[in-house]
């Protein structure tokens, strides 16, 4: 597609939000939005946000889907806090997403639903696109619905099924305002409708009018430029967290020899993990679709006991129906890797949201002293690194792991460096192949004793020759496996388990701080997906002139061995996260630390704006300072964030 010439704006950064009813595919415009993005080089972070129900009603605030990218020509940390550009399909998405923008913000607007029953839907009396309701936004008023049953009346299509592609001429359109590449887009529509010709063309004349349009008409008289970022050297695509981590796993196969078995139900959002194995079958990879959460976890400790990586699936609730199994892998000590990928509780609670609150569950969520190492990605890409990290321990160690994403990693995407072969861990599983105890004919295979380095137990193929021995879940006696009810010997074995855990601290690496001036005397200690929001807010405080430090936790259970040292380094802690206070219990109850949460449980990834004045109000309290920031949000401010 060629254009003509028109003004040519540089932006460093821009926030893009596409909301629509959940049939008006927002969710495919802003992947596809995101891969033309990632093709032309820029650094990205992508946040899909779409409502739980299956079909909510047309046209109401809890049927609005959403997906908002945030790209630039540098390095990003989050997906943003306040969209520059919101392009909203009806008056629902107008309603449901207008708080969200900064003053001055553009406003697509889709004006053929904006009919008084679909204002009624979306609880407006008068059709805000009259009057001065808008104002303090760039507005435009854009027929695209009917736009596009023009664009694609020679094709045969229904009304209806003409005006599904309205999608398309909003992207067409907002590619060309932001230069996006197009051969993406119009490969992959040929793609994914080539066996229904009609769909197919129509969907790409869509597109294409909508470049058409916003390269012809006067409504539009600028278009945008966001130059390619500077990345580090290296092979990238753009990948979401589940994505990552199925690969992850796929990995840790690979390095540790053995073949990968995922037992799962599915849930979200986890499910899309279960897809993307099911694809690999070359890889020595099986997954099971079980009738149940408990059912899924016990084939996974079936498919570990009989020499396989077993891997379960999961979310917050079904890691609960899962205890009790999970229990039973500490107990026969075989390897497991149980992934939540957290959303939003209690309960059902909000299954499309993200939530960090199941960190106290993954430390303590079985009966007994069940103790279980935890790791915690930091952003999508990370999710491959933090499933070879999860296979690392739980094949070394012969321990469940607890791996915690969150809605936030899995749905969301960014630029991911693939990591060559040579770079990744090789993982010995070291099955034990002979009798290890005693000599001669009194030799025996004893399944309890242990690696003097790990505390590991060995691991015995069933079918091994002479290695037949006796397992489950009730208490084992020191080395020789046997059933044992001796007091002393519970405690022993008890302790011993938590030894275990304890020692995998010796090969994790340390806790790294950032802090440039040395300066600081506030810490911000975050896990998981904080991990954006935090260094956003870190750099603005510090651009703003003031002194703050930054830590990131991936290991959650045990902490790295240098965590007290750090802590006491600082006169102030700040911990924010997305539940009330979990992981700042944990370092109190530890480190005896009094850790300051910033805590916020709205469904949402915190907000860098917010907590870089959380940061700063403690920088001050630490200082004996006011501590002024300023506003942010122009998309023309480099902010770096």
């Amino acid at each position: 597609m060629t254009h003509t010439d028109k003004q040519v704006k540089q932006l460093d950064r821009v926030i893009i939000r596409f909301a629509g009813d959940s049939g008006d595919g927002m969710q495919l415009t802003g992947d596809r939005f995101t891969q033309e993005t990632a093709a032309f080089g820029n650094d990205l972070v992508t946040l899909p946000n779409f409502p739980a129900e299956i079909r909510a009603p047309q046209g109401t605030l809890p049927g609005v889907s959403s997906f908002q990218v945030h790209f630039a020509d540098h390095d990003i940390l989050t997906a943003g806090d306040a969209p520059d550009v919101l392009v909203a399909m009806n008056p629902a998405a107008l309603r449901a997403n207008l708080g969200d923008l900064h003053k001055g913000a553009t406003i697509i607007v889709d004006t053929h639903d904006f009919t008084a029953r679909n204002l009624a839907k979306a609880g407006y009396t008068d059709n805000p696109l009259d009057g001065d309701t808008l104002d303090a936004y760039a507005v435009h008023t854009v027929d695209l619905t009917g736009m596009t049953i023009e664009a694609v009346k020679d094709f045969g299509l229904s009304r209806k099924d003409a005006s599904r592609a309205k999608n398309m001429f909003a992207l067409g359109l907002l590619s060309w305002m932001y230069g996006r590449p197009t051969d993406p887009t119009t490969t992959f529509l040929t793609k994914r409708f080539a066996k229904v010709p009609d769909i197919r063309d129509a969907n790409l004349a869509a597109f294409k009018a909508g470049w058409n349009f916003g390269e012809t008409t006067e409504a539009f008289a600028v278009q945008y430029e966001i130059k390619p970022a500077t990345l580090p050297p290296g092979t990238y695509r753009n990948i979401t967290g589940n994505l990552a981590l199925a690969y992850g796993l796929v990995a840790g196969g690979v390095q540790s020899g053995l073949p990968v078995f995922l037992g799962t139900y599915p849930i979200t959002p986890a499910s899309d993990i279960l897809h993307e194995l099911s694809k690999h079958k070359s890889f020595g990879v099986t997954t099971f679709q079980a009738e149940d959460e408990i059912a899924g976890v016990g084939a996974a400790i079936g498919a570990s006991y009989a020499g396989h990586l077993g891997v379960t699936s999961t979310s917050g609730p079904g890691v609960a129906l899962k205890s009790e199994a999970i229990g039973l892998a500490v107990m026969t000590e075989l390897p497991l890797v149980v992934v939540d990928v957290q959303r939003g509780g209690p309960s059902t609670g909000l299954p499309t949201k993200t939530e960090q609150a199941d960190l106290l569950q993954a430390m303590f969520g079985r009966n007994g002293e069940a103790p279980v190492p935890i790791v915690a990605p930091q952003s999508p890409g990370d999710c491959f690194a933090a499933a070879v990290e999860a296979t690392r321990i739980a094949v070394t160690y012969r321990t469940p792991v607890l791996l915690l994403s969150d809605g936030y990693l899995a749905n969301g995407s960014e630029p991911w460096r693939v990591p060559a072969v040579d770079e990744l861990p090789v993982i010995d599983p070291g099955f034990a192949t002979e009798k290890n105890h005693g000599s001669g004919d009194d030799a025996e295979f004893w399944p309890y004793l242990r690696d003097e380095k790990t505390l590991a137990r060995p691991w015995a193929i069933p079918g091994t020759a002479g290695l037949e021995h006796r397992i489950g879940g009730l208490e084992k006696g020191d080395g020789h496996g046997n059933i044992s009810y001796d007091p002393a010997n519970h405690d022993f074995m008890v302790r011993t388990r938590q030894a275990k855990v304890d020692r995998i601290a010796d090969t994790i690496p340390l806790v790294e701080v950032d802090d440039p001036s040395g300066e600081a005397k506030v810490l911000v200690l975050g896990w998981g997906s904080t991990y954006g929001p935090i260094g956003a807010g870190v750099r603005r405080v510090r651009k703003a002139g003031y002194h703050v430090a930054q830590a990131h936790l991936r290991h959650l259970n045990p902490f790295p061995s240098n965590l007290g040292e750090v802590l006491a380094g600082y006169d102030k802690v700040l911990v924010p996260e997305m539940n009330l206070g979990q992981l700042s219990l944990l370092l109190r109850a530890k480190y005896l630390v009094d850790a300051v949460g910033y805590n916020h449980v709205r469904g949402l990834p915190l907000k860098a704006t917010e907590l870089a004045h959380a940061i700063g109000e403690l920088v001050g309290q630490a200082e004996g300072i006011d501590v002024e920031l300023g506003v942010w949000g122009e998309p023309t401010q480099k902010e770096h964030v």
